[in-house]
């Protein structure tokens, strides 16, 4: 656990309080996320400035009336920066930018953290104070360089601004189209498209799994089969909709009876799949597809040498898909940010050797 595990217990803070001030941060996520890009967008239009500073300034007061003194003292190291934007001294970049929206993540995060009484050790809290702080004494043509460094040490990946657009990886299917498995994967196909038809939420994410693990694949050299990966990644969530919608899209808490049912879904989508010849490689990953390299996955309880790579992949991407939808009202870049955070955070969870094509991936994708 962090240092600040215990901090609402030890100031004997009335809970009341904190929680009106991590409303206050939740409310204001959205404004700080346009006012960033619009200052993005209209480099030299003050107008979005005025408004950060103000938000933050107002934070700062809230941090103090809370004795939260390292929110305060993030929030004054945010005023720095921005009144040196304010005066022209420095100029608002693309890895800036991500840096200001990383900051505030963190504190909503470390401020919902003690709130629930969890660790947070994981935020690097400190470390994002101190590199704020480096941030707001940097000579100007040292800015992106500190933020660099500061995004790497919170989230775990250094990012690159200009970094090359991944190429859109065509359909397996179309390369497969002289083989008999063609039926197969339109087949596939549909049924994960009937799967996005049960939430709004699950619009788009098809497709955007699919370039996820292609683009994850090719930057490891692709050591799995692209064509075994892309039913694999049509077929790993079709098992849930064997199970009753009111468990798999359920917004609270699952009981331990509902997550028991959960977990079947691997079964019943490898099952239906394992029907088909040819398919062996992604039978594989579709059912290994929540195991964990410490053998505390499901179903059965694999440890790291026995998860074939497809799965150790795809256990990558449905855990960044499930962070995006989960904090897609953020915005795009913020919500990247924090799924890729979370992904580098979870040692126990992933496979060591798929987070730096993951991350390759991610700082191409924030690049653009």
């Amino acid at each position: 656990m962090g240092i600040l595990d215990d901090w609402v217990t030890e100031q004997g803070l009335d809970r009341e309080v904190l929680h009106d001030y991590f409303d206050t941060i939740s409310e204001n996520a959205h404004v700080v996320e346009r006012e960033i890009a619009h200052l993005r967008e209209n480099p030299r239009d003050p107008k979005p400035v005025t408004e950060l500073f103000r938000l933050f300034h107002n934070l700062k007061g809230d941090a103090r009336l809370c004795r939260f003194q390292l929110g305060d003292e993030l929030a004054h190291q945010l005023e720095s920066i921005l009144g040196r934007l304010r005066s022209g001294e420095i100029h608002i970049t693309e890895l800036l930018a991500e840096t200001l929206l990383l900051a505030y993540d963190r504190l909503e995060l470390m401020v919902g953290a003690l709130l629930n009484n969890k660790p947070t050790a994981h935020i690097k809290f400190e470390q994002v104070i101190q590199g704020l702080s480096d941030l707001a004494r940097a000579e100007p043509g040292e800015i992106d360089m500190v933020a660099q460094d500061l995004i790497e040490h919170v989230a775990g990946f250094r990012p690159a601004v200009h970094a090359a657009t991944p190429a859109v990886i065509p359909l397996a299917a179309m390369e497969a189209a002289a083989d008999n498995r063609t039926g197969d994967l339109l087949f596939f196909r549909s049924l994960a498209l009937q799967l996005e038809q049960r939430s709004p939420l699950f619009y788009g994410r098809t497709a955007r799994n699919l370039q996820l693990a292609h683009s994850i694949n090719e930057a490891a050299g692709k050591p799995v089969d692209p064509l075994q990966l892309e039913v694999a990644v049509y077929l790993h969530d079709v098992g849930m909709m064997f199970l009753p919608e009111s468990v798999w899209l359920k917004p609270g808490s699952l009981s331990p009876t509902e997550r028991s049912l959960l977990q079947r879904h691997t079964d019943y989508a490898a099952g239906l799949l394992a029907r088909m010849p040819g398919w062996d490689e992604a039978v594989s990953i579709v059912a290994q597809h929540h195991e964990k390299p410490d053998g505390r996955g499901y179903p059965a309880g694999l440890k790291a040498e026995q998860i074939c790579p497809g799965a150790k992949l795809m256990a990558i991407v449905d855990a960044f898909e499930a962070v995006m939808l989960k904090q897609g009202h953020r915005g795009p870049a913020r919500s990247m940010l924090r799924a890729a955070a979370e992904i580098n955070a979870a040692e126990q969870q992933f496979a060591a050797e798929w987070i730096a094509p993951f991350n390759s991936v991610i700082r191409s994708m924030l690049g653009e």
